[in-house]
């Protein structure tokens, strides 16, 4: 039997990578339904192109046009809305769920994923920033595996697996550094969206690639790392590697260290989640330690701000990462608009985390009122 996938952001770079995996290995998956926000041309070609059971346009003002496009394939139901987002993904067909929508929108789509017992395959690295510790007990409480797909968890979770119960001494996250990691401060200051977007090793989307250039990538992934593999944030070092060769590593008690090497790649990690335990062939280019050098640095968290943000979220807890990844959204959309400076982006944030109503111990309804808390104040300063 063909594993039944659902795709959450089908459209975005890790979602039509995905949908390559799948196309590679049409003997072993399927595709079950697709979603997307906003781009449906590009969702009803997919649809077209893979035949899904449903598909589903968040932005309901896409209703129409969507059904127009599919209007000859009866047999492909559409939907609209993220209660119609949240509610596919609890179809019995289903076997896994691959959140790759962007953002504080994959949330709640992937609780409901949870609770209906689907296997999830994570890159929403917000889902775990915003409410990693309700996600966690919801996974334990329904006995659903959580599989990494960002390359560096995943890279972490190939370094452990084998190794049983024994402890980690250290995770060695590594970052590329963005394509500011060699520029002063003052130069920082004149950046613009264009240079911002020009990441050195990785093709991502736009808000992603912001947040790699201003580092708040990288602290995301902390607090992923964090509660994807139980150790503290204090036991998490970034190291900045140009390269993107090494995708991170693990350090154990004997002090020995595994890393995931391999070239910049996603759907290396997209296909592992999807095959685990098992590894399939997979094409494309290999790693050749011939052609360049590994490095590594220090990250600079006094120019990079954003990552010393995220560690002051961390160990602030409660509600303070879901305050920082609102304000982060609201500033990242504002560089992309042009409506705001390089380095305001750390600065509206710091204000947003030390204006919004902090809370120690938060459940879902209080994430929901501070995503939308946390909002409210960053577009005020913005103005």
């Amino acid at each position: 039997m063909k594993k039944q996938i659902a795709i959450l952001g089908s459209t975005g770079s890790i979602g039509t990578q995905a949908l390559q995996v799948i196309e590679e290995h049409s003997d072993l998956f399927e595709v079950y339904c697709l979603t997307a926000n906003n781009r449906v041309n590009e969702l009803a070609q997919q649809a077209r192109r893979f035949n899904p059971a449903a598909v589903v346009i968040a932005n309901e003002q896409h209703y129409d046009r969507l059904k127009e496009l599919l209007a000859d394939l009866p047999d492909i139901k559409v939907y609209a809305g993220m209660q119609a987002v949240e509610q596919i993904v609890e179809a019995d067909p289903i076997d896994m769920v691959l959140t790759a929508m962007v953002g504080y929108a994959g949330l709640s789509p992937t609780i409901h994923a949870i609770r209906a017992h689907k296997k999830i395959c994570l890159a929403n690295k917000e889902t775990l920033v915003v409410a990693g510790e309700l996600i966690c007990q919801l996974a334990n409480e329904n006995h659903t595996p959580i599989l990494p797909v960002d390359s560096e968890h995943s890279a972490i979770f190939q370094s452990i697996v084998g190794e049983g119960d024994n402890p980690i001494e250290k995770i060695l996250l590594t970052a590329s550094g963005g394509p500011f990691r060699l520029m002063s401060e003052e130069k920082l200051a004149t950046v613009t969206k264009a240079d911002a977007l020009r990441h050195p090793t990785w093709d991502m989307g736009a808000k992603i690639t912001i947040d790699s250039a201003t580092m708040m990538n990288k602290g995301f992934e902390v607090i992923e790392a964090k509660w994807l593999f139980g150790v503290p944030a204090d036991r998490i070092q970034v190291l900045v590697h140009p390269q993107s060769i090494v995708h991170s590593a693990v350090q154990f008690a004997d002090g020995a260290v595994k890393a995931q090497l391999g070239v910049p790649d996603m759907r290396l990690p997209i296909q592992y989640a999807f095959t685990y335990p098992d590894r399939m062939p997979l094409s494309g280019d290999r790693l050749d330690l011939f052609r360049q050098p590994l490095e590594f640095f220090e990250p600079d968290t006094k120019k990079f701000r954003c990552l010393a943000l995220a560690f002051e979220a961390i160990r602030r807890g409660g509600n303070m990462p879901c305050i920082m990844n609102a304000a982060n959204e609201i500033v990242n959309r504002a560089f992309l608009e042009d409506r705001c400076s390089f380095l305001q982006i750390a600065e509206i944030i710091e204000k947003t985390m030390n204006r919004c109503s902090f809370d120690a111990s938060p459940d879902y309804d209080v994430y929901v009122q501070t995503d939308r808390e946390a909002r409210r104040i960053a577009t005020e300063l913005i103005k």
